[in-house]
């Protein structure tokens, strides 16, 4: 099933409807590459505050740098400094910067990372990427995602 929408609104939207079925209190694990898609994630976090789950961001898919999600004051939703557990995660969110050759990993390494973290139940998998660079790269294939946000941008210079 395919459905589209635009703007922000819509990609945040799209998100907050991928995670709609994940219970409040659970712990959701955004991995992206450092950088490109920190923005991103806390975007994304931001607009699933309502839901009280325990946020954590694994640059790179390296588990060794987990640091916690949180709100800050006056600020929003931020990384922060803090080391956190990634492990028995209800939902996963792979950002597509990692599918990306200069700033990602390879696939392997995802799944290297899903396995190492998941527990006895399988966690929710949802991909989220710009101008479908993981159906370029083949990582649509080769990661079970059960739904991927793909954004596409337009930008327009006006001087």
């Amino acid at each position: 099933m395919m459905e589209k929408k635009s703007g922000i609104v819509g990609f945040t939207g799209a998100f907050r409807e991928s995670i709609k079925d994940i219970e409040n209190g659970s712990t959701v694990v955004f991995t992206g590459s450092i950088a490109v898609c920190t923005p991103f994630i806390e975007l994304l976090a931001y607009s699933i505050r309502d839901k009280d789950f325990k946020m954590v961001y694994v640059p790179k898919s390296d588990i060794s740098q987990v640091k916690e999600i949180k709100e800050v004051e006056n600020i929003g939703f931020s990384v922060v400094n803090q080391d956190a557990d990634p492990k028995n995660p209800d939902a996963v969110v792979v950002l597509g910067g990692l599918a990306m050759p200069k700033f990602g990993c390879s696939p392997d390494e995802v799944l290297s990372m899903l396995e190492e973290i998941s527990g006895d139940k399988k966690p929710k998998i949802i991909g989220v990427c710009f101008m479908g660079i993981f159906e370029k790269t083949g990582w649509n294939t080769k990661i079970p995602f059960d739904v991927v946000i793909d954004t596409s941008m337009e930008t327009l210079v006006t001087k």
